[in-house]
């Protein structure tokens, strides 16, 4: 079964590279330009793992992945802050909030493609 991988990014040429690169890696690609429709996608899509930018409108990245790990459905959904922010802060922050990576932009394609195979292999996320 393919596996579902959530990108949120409002920047859309960011969306449009990462889903292009997974989509033919055998991914399925779900998207979102902000953190609200992230969260709300998360909750309707179910997806495997969620790629998620920090700075964006309508809801940051560290609050929606608060907003994930406060409810039980989402608590375990691996998740992976691939942002431009790349202070020691930014990632403490991102740890701290539950991130199961923290990749700065720009990030290899590849790089992500396998940091989303090794937490997928995982026998347990989080």
């Amino acid at each position: 079964m393919e596996k579902r991988v959530l990108v949120v990014d409002d920047h859309p040429a960011m969306l449009g590279l990462i889903a292009d690169a997974l989509g033919r890696t055998g991914y399925t690609v779900i998207t979102a330009e902000n953190g609200r429709d992230g969260l709300t996608a998360a909750a309707e899509k179910k997806p495997d793992l969620v790629i998620l930018d920090l700075s964006m409108p309508l809801m940051t990245g560290l609050q929606v992945l608060r907003a994930l790990r406060s409810k039980l459905e989402t608590e375990l959904l691996p998740v992976i802050v691939l942002t431009g922010k790349e202070t020691h802060a930014d990632a403490l922050d991102s740890w701290m909030g539950g991130a199961d990576r923290f990749l700065t932009k720009p990030c290899s394609i590849a790089e992500l493609i396998e940091t989303i195979e090794d937490i997928l292999a995982a026998p347990i996320h989080h």
